[in-house]
């Protein structure tokens, strides 16, 4: 008896030996497969915010190139010219949010200033003595004594012999530059050529300085802080227990910036991917330690068994072979359950793997379409701006960088309703001004149509015609039908679109009606064009993707609406009925629920 309790002692020892092993090559595994994971997420992260930093760096950096040889800044010899220099110099930085914007003559003399914020020489400035060389300067410090950040461009400024005569310099806010992406991300920071975070998205990691004795930061209080750091794999992990405002283990990575003369670093909590790995791992601990009392459990049985067959072997010889024959039995539909299961689980992972596919396959798709018409409308207003400036027309040019804010931010609009689209989620439906949305729609074509000499005739309601719908999405469905349109034309000479509202008759009531009409070759196939990936362009062009029309179809059917493509024999035309706003019958959201 003493023998076999410590013959099972011995097996519950290597038992467990066996489950910790496992389990701890689990970890291993699933831990380094986490921080993989993590690695790639946390590196998408530093490049969008290194991407936002230097983009909006960048336009104070074309700001200076475009204002340098500004013909108000070329004689600046008077005081009335220096007058109007100041003026224009101060509505430049009130528009562009920058601290100051001012003009130095070749010995560092501040000439004329919009806010002078940098006192009245910079000769000492290494910024000043790059643009003197003939080239773009930059620099970054931090104004006294308000303590503000600043990131400094000065582009030089050439006279008619080709010597440099001065330079423009133009003091961004680094602290506005933040704004846009504080506390989005983890915890970024961009550290200049000293090693000291100078633009962060977290305030309380600003000034904190790179040790010099290994990897990590020092306060800016002199802090003695203990560093530690080791090598998972490929992946650097700092231990950050010496700051609250940091997680106590992080995945750090670095991506260098010579753009604007810094170092870009993110710091990812790893506690996600230990929880993961410690998951993991406890389910197969788990797993073993069952199959380990199974096994254990059928030993013992065979031991009984096996003592019972000794001492009774011509009582329970019977029994003995039935109960052999039941275990056999059992035992093989435990392991054709087995099978089956892990059957279902590969193919619940085949399912889950092709629906995310799918969907980022529709979303892609999606966005790349969506956003064509905005980023050209952008181009063009850039490609104006840059005129207007180079003709000296500031406020012309004043309007353009407006109208490419409000691209942009219709940009966003637009990403945010194909997301919805997507996600099978709607903006809140509510009056919207028909007229106002189709002379939207105009306003983003206009550029694309006066270039292919395309004439729109469209007549706007005398009155407000009010339909049920979503502002945007409606906006861009207009959009794709005009541009089809166009497209439809351009092998020919003459080229006219006509948009109309009218009001219809149908079985629910009278609905409005908005017909956009061309006079091109028509519709090929008109029972096919709202399909995905129908297209008639070209193979390979860039808008041959064949989904604005399907987006559209979809976009309509979402608010109630209906829309269908026709021949007219002229060209082809394509009908969008909505539903009639109604002031009477109750709230929005019970018409909603009535188109619904």
């Amino acid at each position: 008896m003493t023998q076999f309790h410590a013959h099972r002692w011995i097996i519950l020892a290597l038992l467990l030996g066996a489950v910790a092993a496992v389990a701890g090559g689990v970890y291993r595994l699933g831990y380094r497969q986490a921080l993989d994971s993590l690695a790639e997420r946390s590196a998408a992260d530093l490049a969008l915010a290194s991407d936002r930093v230097t983009t909006q760096l960048q336009v104070y950096q074309e700001l200076a190139v475009l204002m340098a040889d500004h013909p108000t800044l070329k004689r600046l010899d008077r005081a009335e010219a220096r007058m109007a220099a100041q003026g224009l110099l101060r509505e430049v930085a009130d528009k562009t949010a920058a601290l100051d914007v001012f003009f130095v003559d070749r010995a560092g003399r501040v000439v004329v200033a919009a806010e002078g914020v940098m006192g009245r020489d910079v000769t000492q400035s290494s910024y000043f003595h790059r643009a003197m060389q003939g080239a773009l300067g930059t620099g970054y410090g931090v104004l006294q004594p308000d303590g503000r950040r600043a990131y400094i461009y000065a582009a030089p400024d050439f006279d008619v012999d080709g010597r440099v005569r001065g330079a423009l310099v133009v003091v961004a806010d680094v602290e506005d530059v933040e704004q846009t992406w504080r506390g989005s991300l983890p915890a970024v920071f961009f550290t200049n050529r000293g090693g000291e975070v100078f633009i962060a998205n977290r305030r309380e990691l600003l000034f904190w300085q790179r040790s010099a004795e290994g990897p990590g930061l020092s306060p800016p209080d002199g802090r003695q802080v203990a560093l530690r750091a080791w090598m998972e794999g490929p992946h650097e992990i700092w231990d950050l227990r010496w700051s609250p405002y940091l997680p106590e283990r992080a995945l750090h990575q670095a991506v260098n910036l010579p753009q604007i003369g810094m170092v870009g670093e993110i710091l990812v909590d790893v506690a996600p991917a230990q929880r993961l790995a410690g998951l993991q791992a406890a389910a197969m601990a788990a797993i073993v330690l069952a199959l380990g009392a199974m096994l254990a459990l059928a030993l013992e049985r065979r031991r009984t068994l096996a003592e019972a067959n000794t001492v009774l072997e011509s009582r329970v010889a019977a029994r003995t072979r039935a109960l052999s024959a039941t275990n056999m039995r059992l035992t093989r539909e435990v392991q054709e359950r087995q099978e089956a299961e892990a059957a279902l689980k590969r193919a619940q992972q085949d399912l889950v793997q092709a629906g995310k596919l799918s969907a980022l396959g529709q979303m892609s798709a999606g966005i790349s379409h969506e956003l064509n018409q905005p980023l050209m409308a952008i181009q063009q207003y850039a490609e104006n701006g840059e005129a207007f400036v180079a003709r000296g027309k500031p406020e012309r040019a004043g309007e353009n960088l407006g109208r490419i804010s409000q691209m942009a931010g219709r940009m966003a609009r637009i990403i945010k309703n194909l997301r919805a689209f997507a996600r099978n989620e709607s903006e809140p439906m509510g009056r919207v001004d028909l007229g106002q949305v189709i002379a939207s729609a105009i306003e983003l074509t206009e550029p694309r149509l006066r270039q292919d000499r395309v004439d729109l005739i469209w007549q706007p309601p005398a009155e407000p015609v009010y339909a049920w719908g979503g502002e945007v999405r409606l906006s861009q469905v207009f959009v794709n039908l005009i541009n089809n349109a166009a497209d439809a034309m351009l092998e020919q000479e003459q080229r006219e679109i006509h948009i109309a509202i009218e009001t219809r008759e149908g079985e629910g009531g009278a609905r409005l009606a908005v017909s956009v009409r061309d006079i091109g070759p028509g519709l090929k196939e008109p029972e096919k064009i709202f399909d995905p990936f129908y297209s008639t362009k070209a193979v390979g062009s860039s808008e041959g993707m064949g989904l604005g029309l399907s987006i559209s179809y979809g976009l309509v059917q979402s608010f109630g609406g209906h829309i269908r493509g026709v021949n007219t024999g002229d060209g082809a035309e394509f009908t969008v009925e909505l539903d009639r706003w109604r002031a009477q019958g109750g709230t929005d959201t019970q018409q909603q629920d009535e188109v619904a």
